[in-house]
């Protein structure tokens, strides 16, 4: 089975970047390495502060549009921990 992920990054400057991945540990390098997402070469990432896992790629794109849809404040009250 291949995982992917969607994830929230916070940046240093306190914004926040969702993405989505099959493979999270190699696609967090490739931000902090500035090779990622055009985004976080502006917005230096700072901590992984969400992920969730979905089994396919179709369905961690959309749950990813739908979490980029979301307004700050939605974001920060979805990464807070239970």
């Amino acid at each position: 089975m291949n995982s992917w992920f969607v994830y929230i990054i916070r940046c240093v400057d306190g914004s926040l970047y969702t993405g989505c991945t099959n493979h999270l540990i190699r696609r967090w390098y490739q931000h902090r390495k500035g090779t990622g997402a055009r985004y976080l070469r502006a917005h230096p990432p700072e901590l992984l502060v969400y992920m969730e896992e979905k089994p396919d790629q179709s369905e961690a794109c959309k749950r990813e549009y739908e979490i980029k849809q979301f307004s700050k404040e939605d974001k920060e009250e979805l990464i807070q921990p239970l």
